[in-house]
C-alpha cells in the first residue's frame, strides 16, 4: 500500500516510511493511495469472528507486505488485550465503553498499534526516533504508556498547563525511562502549533529524527476503526440501522469510523458531537470551515479549535460537501448541557458517564428526534474517574479508582514548565 499526501506536493509513501516521518515532507497528512472494500460475507460471519481476526482482516491491506502477517497478528493481539463491550441505555441508545485498556481512554488501541510498528520499523535500526506529539487529555497518557520502554524511541509530550484532569496529568507525567512531560503556558491549539513548528525546522529536523503520534500519524488513526466493527458484531442482531455518536475533537475517531464503512461496515449515518469547540457544526451549517482558537471546556480532550484529521473526511467524500452532509450531522453542547445530560443518564439508567460520552449521547438524542427509527450509539471515550472532581459534583455520588488509575495517583509529577517554541526547540536540541 502507498500513501500520499493530501497537499499533493510530495512524493507518494511507503506505510513505513508514513509511520517514521508522520507526516509527509510537503507537510500533508498521508492517505492510503486505495480502500479495498471487504467481502460480503466476512460482515455476514462476523459472529465466528474474534476482535483479533476482525481487526487484523480490516487492516491488513494498509500495513502488509511492509509488516509481514505473523506479525502483525502479533501485533493486533497484544494491542486488543481488553474488552470493548457495548451497553444498552434503551431502546433506542447503546454506549460503547472504549476505556478498558490500560490508561482507560480510547486512545489505548492507536497508541498501542503505532509503538509495536514503529518498534518493529526500528529494531535493526541504530538512529533514535522521537516522537513528538500534543495532547488535549487523553493522547499523552496513551502514548506514554503504549511507547514506554520501546527501544531506540524517545516520547516528548506538550500538555496545556492546568487544562487537564489531575488523573490525565499523572498519567502522563510519572512514568519516566524515555517519557519526558512538557507543561505548556497556553492551550492544546499552542501545543499542537509548537509540534507543527518543529516539524517544519529544518535545523531541527536535521539534527534528529522527528514523528508524530497525535492521530495525524496513519500508525495512530487507522487502528481506531476497529471500534466500529466490534460494536456492528454486537449489535448488528438487534437492530437494523446503526448510528455512531461520537465525541469529536481532532476528528480522527469518526474518520477512523468512516474508513470503517469505506471497508462496506453497514453504517447507517454518523453524529459529530461537539462541545463548543464547534467548527463543524458551523461548516455543515454554513458550508464555510471556519478555525477558531479553542475554548476550554469540561470535555477537555475535545477542545480543538482546527481538528487535524478534517481534512482526511473531505478526502474520502472527495470535497463533494452535500456527500458529506448525507452522511454526516454535527450538534453542539455547552457545559450546562453537558452536566445536565450526566446526571439524566446516572438517574434514568444508573450509569456513569465521562463528560465525553455525555456530549456523544446529547448528539444520539439530538439526530433521533428526527431519526427515531434507528439505534444510536454513543462512544464512552474515557472512564469517567478521569474526570473526577466534575462526575462527583454532578452525580453526588463519590467514585471507586479502578487500578489503572490507583497505580498513577501516588507517584510524584515530573515535567518542564516552557512557554514558547524556542523553549522546545532547545529542550529537543539538548
Amino acid at each position: 500500500m502507498k500513501y500520499y499526501s493530501l497537499n499533493k506536493q510530495a512524493p507518494d509513501s511507503t506505510f513505513k516510511n508514513a509511520v517514521i516521518k508522520g507526516l509527509a515532507p510537503d507537510k500533508g497528512l498521508y492517505f492510503p493511495e486505495s480502500i479495498t472494500p471487504l467481502p460480503q460475507s466476512f460482515f455476514e460471519n462476523i459472529d465466528n469472528l474474534s476482535n483479533t481476526e476482525i481487526a487484523y482482516e480490516a487492516i491488513k491491506q494498509f500495513v502488509c507486505p511492509e509488516i509481514p502477517e505473523a506479525t502483525l497478528k502479533t501485533i493486533v493481539d497484544e494491542t486488543l488485550s481488553f474488552d470493548f463491550p457495548v451497553v444498552k441505555l434503551n431502546d433506542n441508545i447503546s454506549t460503547l465503553e472504549l476505556f478498558h485498556g490500560p490508561t482507560m481512554a480510547f486512545k489505548d488501541v492507536g497508541a498501542r498499534f503505532m509503538a509495536r510498528c514503529l518498534g518493529f520499523f526500528n529494531k535493526n535500526n541504530d538512529e533514535e526516533v522521537t516522537v513528538l506529539v500534543a495532547t488535549s487529555g487523553d493522547t499523552g497518557g496513551a502514548v506514554a504508556n503504549g511507547f514506554l520502554g520501546v527501544k531506540g524511541v524517545n516520547v516528548v509530550i506538550l500538555y496545556p498547563s492546568g487544562k487537564v484532569s489531575d488523573i490525565q496529568e499523572k498519567q502522563l507525567t510519572t512514568l519516566g525511562q524515555n517519557i519526558k512531560a512538557l507543561e505548556v503556558n497556553g492551550t492544546f491549539d499552542d501545543c499542537q502549533a509548537m509540534v507543527k513548528t518543529a516539524f517544519l525546522d529544518e535545523s531541527l529536523t536535521s539534527k534528529m529524527q522527528l514523528t508524530s503520534a497525535n492521530s495525524i500519524n496513519v500508525a495512530r488513526w487507522l487502528p481506531q476503526l476497529f471500534y466500529f466493527m466490534f460494536a456492528y458484531k454486537q449489535l448488528h442482531n438487534k437492530y437494523e440501522d446503526i448510528v455512531f455518536s461520537v465525541p469529536s475533537g481532532n476528528f480522527g475517531n469518526i474518520c477512523a469510523g468512516m474508513m470503517a464503512q469505506q471497508l462496506g461496515l453497514p453504517i447507517k449515518h454518523f453524529v459529530a458531537s461537539n462541545n463548543e469547540n464547534n467548527v463543524v457544526t458551523r461548516y455543515l451549517i454554513s458550508q464555510l470551515y471556519e478555525p477558531k482558537p479553542s475554548v476550554q471546556t469540561i470535555s477537555n480532550a475535545m477542545d480543538v479549535g482546527a481538528p487535524s484529521n478534517f481534512i482526511r473526511i473531505e478526502e474520502i467524500y472527495k470535497n463533494r460537501f452535500e456527500t458529506l452532509k448525507t452522511n454526516l450531522s454535527s450538534y453542539s453542547f455547552s457545559d450546562n448541557d453537558t452536566k445536565a445530560a450526566m446526571l439524566e443518564i446516572y438517574d434514568n439508567y444508573n450509569y456513569v458517564a465521562d463528560p465525553h460520552g455525555a456530549v456523544g449521547y446529547l448528539g444520539c438524542k439530538t439526530y433521533l428526534k428526527d431519526n427515531p427509527n434507528v439505534h444510536c450509539v454513543f462512544l464512552e471515550t474515557a472512564h469517567p474517574t478521569k474526570f473526577l472532581d466534575v462526575v462527583e459534583e454532578v452525580i453526588k455520588k463519590e467514585q471507586s479508582l479502578p487500578k489503572q488509575i490507583q497505580s498513577v495517583m501516588g507517584k510524584d509529577k515530573v515535567s518542564k514548565v516552557i512557554s514558547s517554541y524556542e523553549d522546545l526547540k532547545a529542550f529537543l536540541l539538548n
